[in-house]
């Protein structure tokens, strides 16, 4: 299943750190095995409940956060330098990871994709931090996913979390 997602999730490999990208697979398979997912349902699952016949998946919608927190790395880095230094693996950890507890959240009934039973209790920026930490995740990557959408708004986020928070909210509002 490695190879698979690999595949599917190229932006994986940018990870540089080898135990930390170790760490976020075997998380990812994880959740895709809880949720009684097969990794080809990555491709079918929408990101979204919230828009009816969302157009883009669970996948494409994780690869789309990303994208744009490794590109928002690199201009930060260009741009700001010394000046402000964000960890760049556990920044891309933290995107990759951020809608994981989602495969937990969702299941297929009748053809339809809805909020299982356990996802009516227990969205997925908890669920997603709780493997996280389950896989002994750094406490910076755990806050990241924890505190990625609406559950962290009262709470200071770090800087890596602030980008990913607007990276989520980038690849959500223009399709809401």
């Amino acid at each position: 299943m490695k190879d698979k997602l690999l595949k599917l999730f190229p932006e994986i490999e940018e990870i540089k750190e080898k135990d930390l990208r170790e760490k976020v697979i075997m998380v990812f398979i994880e959740a895709i095995k809880r949720g009684g997912w097969e990794i080809e349902d990555l491709n079918r699952i929408p990101f979204t409940l919230l828009i009816e016949d969302c157009p883009v998946s669970f996948l494409d919608h994780c690869r789309g956060v990303t994208k744009v927190v490794i590109n928002t790395h690199e201009t930060f880095n260009e741009i700001y330098g010394e000046k402000m230094k964000l960890n760049r693996d556990y920044l891309i950890a933290g995107a990759i990871l951020h809608d994981v507890g989602k495969l937990l959240e969702y299941e297929e009934k009748d053809g339809k994709f809805v909020k299982c039973k356990f996802g009516k209790f227990v969205r997925h920026p908890i669920s997603g931090a709780a493997l996280c930490y389950e896989f002994k995740l750094p406490e910076e990557i755990i806050h990241m996913v924890a505190l990625h959408s609406k559950e962290g708004d009262p709470f200071k986020r770090s800087p890596e979390g602030a980008i990913i928070h607007h990276a989520d909210f980038m690849n959500f509002e223009p399709l809401h």
